[in-house]
């Protein structure tokens, strides 16, 4: 009689012993017939535990075992895999066309304290392994689906006290304690972000409920339309700085692909009063309040400096308010040093000299938005003054790439490249943004044919195409 240690991976088992197969299968492991499954989470899963989460008793494993001639032992096991890679086979699993759900009930079982720090690092190893994005984003979406089917408040509950377990269990600060503590801060950027996910959510009820009333909800649509900003906000204060300062792309590369899907199907839904069409979507805002809540906003919390956090408390406020939740003033970010230009001695250029506070009240005083970026692709300056596309001082020392969503980078990788080859001087676009007509123009930047980076205007055309021209001269009318 064989014997086989029931801490040993089922992979391992039925590798050796293929007839295991058929044997485990009439037991009640069915997916144990499919290949791909069982060198995914075979390689994670053991009899034992295999048994415990299907309610298979142990006698009943033992007595069919010793049956088809294996003499069940419980030795000691295999070396465990690393969290990473068990989170990785549970996407495999979906990838291989396994139901959400069930997927989902084992993930529960296993992964109960799950901290978000772990999601981030499970999709940056697959992301670098080559999985493409729209796989990496399902992972985020069965994080999501861990605690559904208990209310909201359950689901977050839940959620922060297993985060807060799991980093205690690794002797490291609790994630959720402090993104809470940050919460708690009248006017800290986190604060704001929460507030507007509160007055989000009522109105994505409002709307259901008045959808599941066969009433019109044009009104709660308009108003949702404020997401936008919200995700802004994320897009360009949060996910970038996560990116270029710590090292963790997982947002950057998977949650702002997901807002701007969410952006482009709500513009496209606007005046729409189908439920059948609106319903999915606004349970997806409702997923990525979520996910902001329990992945994002912990993650931010565990690795930004209040210098950081002043800084963007410091930007947000070039951005309008979203759902009429007002920036409450945060003291701690009232303090935060500007960034001053350098009062010294004064700079010889080739038509005459000026101070260097001189150079940067010229450029402020152009009708025009600036942004220099220098031949190291890192953005070195932006003038001050309104802007109709924010430009946070975060970013500045960032690389260029690191500021555009994962579906636009490419298209300015090309551009700068081609500024650099010498295969264009300029690349002039026209748009609407606001309401308004913008034209903005990427120019490289040359001293003779050495390269020294790429300046981007915006300019807004909305008055101008309105006023008349003057004929005879350019005397302001």
């Amino acid at each position: 009689m064989q014997q086989i240690n029931l801490n040993t991976s089922i992979y391992t088992l039925t590798k050796e012993y293929p007839e295991l197969i058929g044997v485990l299968a009439d037991l009640g492991f069915g997916e144990i017939k499919k290949k791909a499954l069982r060198h995914t989470v075979g390689k994670i899963m053991t009899i034992e535990k295999g048994a415990k989460a299907k309610g298979i008793p142990m006698d009943a494993v033992r007595a069919a075992l010793r049956k088809s001639g294996f003499e069940p032992v419980a030795g000691k096991g295999e070396a465990a895999p690393s969290r990473v890679a068990q989170l990785k086979s549970y996407l495999a699993r979906l990838g291989a066309g396994e139901d959400l759900e069930r997927v989902r009930r084992d993930f529960a079982a296993a992964f109960e304290d799950v901290a978000a720090s772990e999601i981030m690092e499970a999709e940056q190893a697959m992301l670098a392994e080559g999985t493409p994005l729209e796989e990496v984003q399902r992972l985020c979406d069965l994080h999501s689906a861990l605690f559904h089917g208990a209310t909201r408040e359950e689901r977050i509950a839940a959620a922060e006290t297993a985060v807060a377990e799991s980093v205690r269990n690794q002797k490291a600060p609790a994630e959720g304690e402090r993104a809470r503590h940050l919460y708690a801060m009248v006017g800290h950027p986190l604060h704001t972000l929460r507030q507007e996910n509160r007055a989000l959510e009522k109105l994505l009820q409002g709307a259901k409920d008045a959808l599941n009333r066969n009433e019109g909800v044009k009104e709660y649509v308009d108003a949702i339309a404020d997401v936008s900003i919200h995700y802004a906000k994320k897009g360009d204060l949060l996910y970038p700085h996560l990116k270029a300062a710590y090292g963790v792309s997982g947002p950057s590369n998977v949650m702002w692909t997901v807002d701007g899907e969410l952006r482009k199907a709500l513009r496209h839904l606007q005046g729409e009063d189908s439920a059948a069409e609106l319903m999915p979507l606004f349970a997806r805002m409702e997923e990525m309040i979520y996910k902001e809540e329990n992945i994002l906003f912990p993650v931010c919390a565990e690795h930004f400096t209040d210098a950081d956090w002043r800084g963007i408390y410091r930007d947000m406020k070039a951005y309008p308010e979203a759902f009429g939740v007002s920036s409450a003033r945060w003291e701690a970010g009232e303090s935060a040093p500007k960034n001053a230009p350098d009062t010294g001695g004064r700079i010889a250029l080739s038509g005459g000299s000026v101070k260097p506070e001189e150079i940067s009240a010229l450029l402020n005083t152009l009708p025009l938005e600036i942004t220099f970026i220098d031949a190291e692709d890192t953005n070195r300056y932006f003038n001050d003054g309104p802007k109709i596309f924010h430009r946070p001082s975060m970013a500045l020392g960032r690389s260029v790439y690191s500021c555009h969503p994962p579906k636009i980078e490419p298209v300015v990788r090309k551009m700068i490249a081609d500024f650099k080859s010498g295969a264009k001087d300029e690349v002039t676009v026209r748009t609407e943004k606001a309401g308004r007509k913008v034209e903005v123009r990427y120019m490289a930047v040359r001293d003779g044919d050495r390269y020294l980076g790429t300046m981007e205007t915006v300019r807004d055309l909305t008055d101008d195409e309105a006023r008349p021209l003057r004929k005879g001269g350019t005397t302001p009318a």
